[in-house]
């Protein structure tokens, strides 16, 4: 039977509700206790609020994704009215970050606009002394770092991480959490990063429903693939498996205060 896990970062909405049906339907076949299902925008904030009030096994958060054009003034105080609102039924502000992507495509964006709604969500996230789930990868990185430390605030999950040694080593001296995904099975560089990265400070999520290669070759991306991740992550680390589930799931249960 497999060992109680809880996926740290799923885009639950963002399925077809027959998927996403059945993903809710055998979550207790693969031993998956919760799903942190974050948002993209204020749309699906509240399709992740109705999701989460008909199953309590789904924990929303409430952000506004940084890889998609920026909204207008008004669209962002609203969803920060809407996390106002909800603040008792929110595990945690996100997704939020900056626009790593997109900037790669369109090379003449500005970041300073996406700067001022991730301080926004940052003071929200300090104010409510809540959980920040956070995109942020490779040269943005440090970048947010410096937000973070400006609030002194470490309650700080950077999803699907990759950047260079010194800031991996800043966020470890930060105590930030990162999380591995599925790709942990067939990518060096993910690989590298959950042997350095401290077991006390790592999650396991899915990011579904962003789909994966290797052995999960064109696979509905579901939170049953963590098991496969853990594995790894235990051979890589040269630990005992069990071990590694255990802390694993108190990491995240700690983290979100489930």
């Amino acid at each position: 039977m497999n060992k109680p896990i809880i996926d740290a970062h799923i885009h639950l909405d963002m399925y077809e509700d027959i998927d996403g049906m059945r993903i809710v339907k055998e979550l207790e076949k693969y031993g998956v206790e919760s799903l942190i299902s974050v948002s993209q925008h204020l749309s699906s904030a509240h399709k992740n609020l109705t999701l989460a009030q008909l199953d309590g096994r789904i924990k929303p958060a409430f952000g506004f994704h940084p890889e998609q054009a920026i909204p207008k003034d008004s669209e962002i105080a609203d969803l920060q009215h809407f996390i106002d609102k909800y603040i008792n039924e929110m595990i945690a502000v996100g997704e939020v970050g900056l626009p790593y992507y997109l900037r790669q495509e369109q090379k003449n964006i500005p970041l300073e606009p996406y700067l001022e709604i991730l301080q926004l969500f940052i003071q929200q996230a300090v104010a409510f002394d809540k959980p920040i789930v956070l995109h942020a990868v490779y040269d943005d990185a440090p970048l947010v770092c410096e937000l973070l430390e400006k609030y002194s605030y470490n309650k700080a999950h950077f999803h699907w991480f990759k950047g260079d040694q010194k800031t991996t080593e800043r966020m470890i001296s930060n105590g930030y959490f990162i999380s591995i995904t599925p790709d942990i099975l067939y990518e060096v560089e993910i690989q590298q990063l959950a042997k350095q990265y401290p077991l006390s400070q790592l999650m396991v999520e899915t990011d579904g429903p962003w789909p994966f290669e290797g052995p999960f070759k064109e696979q509905m991306t579901h939170p049953k693939m963590i098991h496969e991740s853990i594995r790894k992550i235990a051979e890589l680390k040269r630990m005992d498996i069990e071990e590694v589930y255990l802390v694993l799931y108190e990491n995240t249960k700690r983290f979100y205060s489930l």
